[in-house]
């Protein structure tokens, strides 16, 4: 992910900058299977994130003119591939015309609407010990390989939905079952029964990751997106 990285301590988890950073419990050298998972053939409510044009961050469309990702993905002139799950071709684009952000979640507003899917929003919190799926471009090895060309998902399993996001928000923290998120990943979304419960937001590259709360920020995103 550019999702920022999660520096693990003996006894406690404290948030960094995504990266090396020092302090942190390296993750393995050479190729791993970060994301491991699978590739996806259809999501239509996927979007690939740009800044000034190049590939950053993952998201989800929320509405015809909205799309959620991270707040740390917000840097320069942003837009969004949507109906494609490859992220550099197919579907079609929009450049995003206004940014509102609440912790590390951030709303995009699309400079028109696009025709296609949305996801379905959560109002509460996935139990722990469930077994839920992340859905991403990011990076598939710990380093050394680009992000992946094709959607990928995985499952992880929740372990704990009082972690913090990058900014201070509650997040969902989860542990690797067939996948795990990395650098590209960013303000991708996770899901519970059908239901989008968190948006990317700090990783280990290894197994652990802690998405921003959506039920937490709900109150918000219906106030900013109507929806």
């Amino acid at each position: 992910m550019r999702i920022r990285s999660l520096l693990v301590a003996i006894s406690t988890a404290m948030i960094g900058v995504f990266g090396a950073a020092s302090g942190a419990t390296a993750a393995p050298e050479g190729p791993q299977p970060i994301i491991g998972g699978g590739t996806v053939s259809s999501a239509p409510w996927a979007a690939a994130v740009f800044s000034n044009g190049s590939f950053t961050c993952s998201g989800s469309v929320i509405a015809s003119q909205w799309v959620l990702t991270a707040r740390h993905c917000i840097s320069g002139s942003m837009s969004v591939r949507v109906g494609s799950v490859y992220r550099s071709s197919g579907g079609v684009t929009r450049t995003v015309s206004a940014t509102y952000t609440r912790y590390d979640l951030a709303l995009m507003r699309l400079s028109s609407p696009v025709s296609t899917s949305t996801v379905t929003l959560a109002s509460s919190n996935p139990p722990i010990g469930s077994t839920n799926s992340i859905y991403g471009w990011g990076m598939t090895c710990y380093s050394g390989c680009s992000a992946s060309t094709q959607l990928k998902t995985a499952t992880v399993q929740v372990t704990s939905n009082s972690a913090t996001d990058a900014y201070g928000g509650q997040a969902i923290r989860s542990t690797r079952i067939s996948g795990n998120a990395w650098r590209g990943d960013s303000g991708g979304p996770q899901f519970y029964n059908g239901q989008q419960v968190g948006v990317a937001s700090t990783a280990d590259g290894y197994s652990i990751q802690n998405y921003g709360s959506v039920a937490y920020n709900r109150a918000w995103i219906t106030s900013v997106a109507g929806v």
